[in-house]
């Protein structure tokens, strides 16, 4: 009798580990864990494990151990890892159209972010269309705020002040703001802007505020100018192989984790920008805000972006132009 209650014993041992076998999850993320990012990514691997009963382990890559940001697309397209966070930027080579929230002073207010990041949003839709076309599909989206100018010593208040200067850029079309202010655009990734700012790599940093906080950009640079010329957009991407692999109910269970996640840092993003400035202030940070003809100024120059960009872009380009009711010529 014990004999036969050992053998049952194990076999509902190896029938349970059948049953609850674990599906791998591998994110790769350039910020550290402490950033707003990392901890949003926290939330879901949380939200992913409890309703998946511990069938998905999520397993979070941050501070690029695996993966450069620049990295991310080919790696998740390849199925060299399951999934990534990227800025929308990188995508850029591929899809030129996901840098229409790198358009200069499109995206200046919270509403308008938000209509366009809307799930079902033209402007979603195209972007998201483009990106599934290299191997890996978007699963939710991480907000990440507005686009800042960092400076040592000498504040940027107009597009006079950029001239002569190298800028750190993170993407194509923040470069050809740049060269339309009269800097010279240089394209660094994320998690190396701190040693190009130690090392003067660059005269001039662009990144968002919470950047400044998680990085603790302070220490290499003394001055924010508000300008929010730009809303930075990460992405979680997932392989479309190993997407289309899982069980349609673990999908299910993973896709209403993304939303509970996205909903969370979205709407805790004004809060997140508002506690980085207050950081900045602290450590030391001078915070320069643009009065209306400063940026009048900077948006006077920022013509040739958007003509740039619809070249790049064509169809897809007018599509979203029109969706936002963005007149290209003017």
């Amino acid at each position: 009798m014990f004999r036969e209650s050992l053998v049952a014993a194990a076999c509902l041992s190896v029938l349970g580990s059948a049953a609850f076998a674990q599906e791998k999850m591998r994110i790769s993320l350039q910020l550290p864990l402490t950033s707003h990012l990392g901890e949003n990514l926290v939330l879901f691997e949380k939200e992913v494990e409890e309703r998946t009963g511990g069938a998905i382990d999520v397993e979070i890559y941050d501070s690029a151990t695996l993966y450069k940001d620049s990295e991310v697309p080919a790696a998740v397209g390849s199925g060299s890892i399951e999934a990534g966070v990227a800025s929308l930027t990188r995508y850029v080579g591929d899809a030129p159209v996901v840098d229409i929230f790198y358009m200069p002073f499109l995206f200046n207010t919270e509403d308008k972010v938000r209509a366009a990041v809307a799930e079902g949003s033209p402007v979603r839709e195209v972007l998201e269309e483009e990106i599934a076309k290299t191997g890996g599909q978007v699963l939710y989206w991480q907000a990440y705020g507005g686009a800042i100018l960092l400076s040592q010593e000498e504040p940027i208040r107009q597009p006079a002040d950029l001239e002569g200067k190298k800028v750190r850029v993170f993407g194509k079309t923040l470069g050809d703001f740049v060269s339309a202010a009269g800097g010279a655009p240089t394209l660094i990734s994320g998690s190396e802007q701190y040693l190009a700012y130690q090392r003067g790599t660059v005269d001039v940093g662009m990144t968002g505020v919470s950047g400044v906080k998680s990085r603790k950009l302070w220490e290499v640079m003394d001055t924010i100018t508000v300008t929010n010329h730009a809303d930075i957009e990460f992405v979680v991407v997932v392989n479309t192989d190993w997407w289309a692999g899982l069980d349609p109910e673990l999908q299910g269970h993973i896709q209403d984790a993304a939303k509970v996640a996205q909903d969370d840092v979205r709407d805790r993003m004004s809060q997140i920008e508002a506690d980085a400035y207050a950081a900045a202030e602290e450590n030391g940070m001078t915070i320069i805000e643009l009065s209306d003809e400063e940026l009048a100024a900077w948006q006077a120059v920022s013509q040739p972006v958007f003509d740039s960009y619809l070249e790049a872009t064509g169809e897809a380009g007018q599509k979203i132009f029109d969706a936002l009711g963005v007149n290209s010529g003017s």
